[in-house]
C-alpha cells in the first residue's frame, strides 16, 4: 500500500512541474512552503524541509512545539502518528520515547523520525532559506528564549519570522528579542490586525479574508503581509494581484 502511495504522489508531483508551475508575475513576491513541501513529502519533516529547498521555495514554514523533556520539535498537530499506527502526545512523552519508531509516512519510501526545531533551523540557514515559525500550545518564556537563543546561534534572527494567532504571544517575544521579526496570524480583519498594524507587527492572513485594502494600509506603513494557502492556480493569481510579501503554499514554489 505504501509502495502504491508513493507511485502516485510521484506521478502527481510529476504533473505539477510541467503543468502546474506558475508564472509569477511579480519579482518580489517570496513563496514560502508550508511545513515543507507538504505536497510531496510528510510534512514538518527533514525530507519536507530538505525537499522545499530543492524546490526552490524561497522559505519553508513550520509549527514548533515542546516534548516532555525540553525538546524543541516539529510537528502541526499535538501529537504524532507513527509506523504502527500508534499516536503520542509530544508533551507528555520525552524526545527519545517519540523516536523509538519512525513515523507514518504515505507520501515517501524514506524512515522519518520527528524533526527537531535544531534541524529544521540548520537546513534553513544550509539553503539561506526564511523562516517561518509558529509556535504551537503554549510557551514559557523561557521556551521563548531556548527558541530564538538557538536561531541565533544557527541562523540569523532576521530570517526568522514568529507567526502566532496569539499576539500576546509575539508582544511577549518581542520584549525578549527587539529585534525578531514578529507576524499575526489570522483569519480576516478584525481587531487585533488592527493591533498588530498599530503596533508595526507583520500579518499572515488567510487568502480568503484578505483584501488589496488590507494590503495596501499595511504596506503604506511600510508594514508587510503573507497570505496562506495557496494551492490552486486560481489562488496564487488572487494573491499575486494583492501584491502580498509572500504566499504560503503546499504545492507551488514559484
Amino acid at each position: 500500500m505504501q509502495q502504491i502511495a508513493f507511485f502516485f504522489m510521484t506521478l502527481v508531483t510529476l504533473f505539477y512541474s510541467i503543468f502546474g508551475a506558475y508564472s509569477d508575475a511579480s519579482a518580489k513576491v517570496k513563496f514560502i512552503a508550508h511545513r515543507g513541501y507538504s505536497f510531496r513529502y510528510l510534512e514538518n519533516t527533514e525530507e519536507a524541509f530538505t525537499g522545499a529547498a530543492k524546490h526552490g521555495s524561497a522559505g519553508a514554514e513550520t509549527d514548533v512545539r515542546v516534548t516532555k523533556d525540553g525538546v524543541l520539535v516539529c510537528s502541526h498537530n499535538s501529537d504524532i502518528t507513527l509506523a504502527d499506527g500508534s499516536t503520542m502526545e509530544i508533551a507528555d512523552h520525552t524526545y527519545e520515547e517519540l523516536t523509538a519508531q519512525p513515523l507514518k509516512n504515505l507520501k515517501s519510501l524514506t524512515k522519518l523520525y520527528l524533526c527537531t526545531f535544531e534541524k529544521y533551523l540548520r537546513i534553513m540557514a544550509q539553503n539561506d532559506m526564511i523562516c517561518f515559525i509558529e509556535f504551537k500550545g503554549e510557551f514559557s518564556d523561557e521556551n521563548i528564549k531556548k527558541a530564538f537563543n538557538m536561531a541565533k546561534e544557527i541562523y540569523d534572527l532576521s530570517r526568522c519570522p514568529l507567526q502566532s494567532f496569539d499576539i500576546g504571544n509575539l508582544i511577549r517575544a518581542k520584549q525578549l528579542f527587539p529585534e525578531l521579526p514578529v507576524m499575526l496570524t489570522c483569519d480576516e480583519f478584525d481587531d487585533t490586525v488592527k493591533q498588530a498594524y498599530d503596533l508595526g507587527f507583520a500579518i499572515d492572513m488567510d487568502l480568503h479574508g484578505l483584501t488589496k485594502e488590507t494590503v495596501d494600509m499595511f504596506h503604506d506603513a511600510g508594514i508587510e503581509v503573507a497570505a496562506w494557502t495557496a494551492n490552486t492556480r486560481a489562488d496564487i493569481s488572487y494573491c499575486l494581484s494583492l501584491g502580498v510579501d509572500y504566499i504560503e503554499s503546499d504545492v507551488y514554489a514559484k
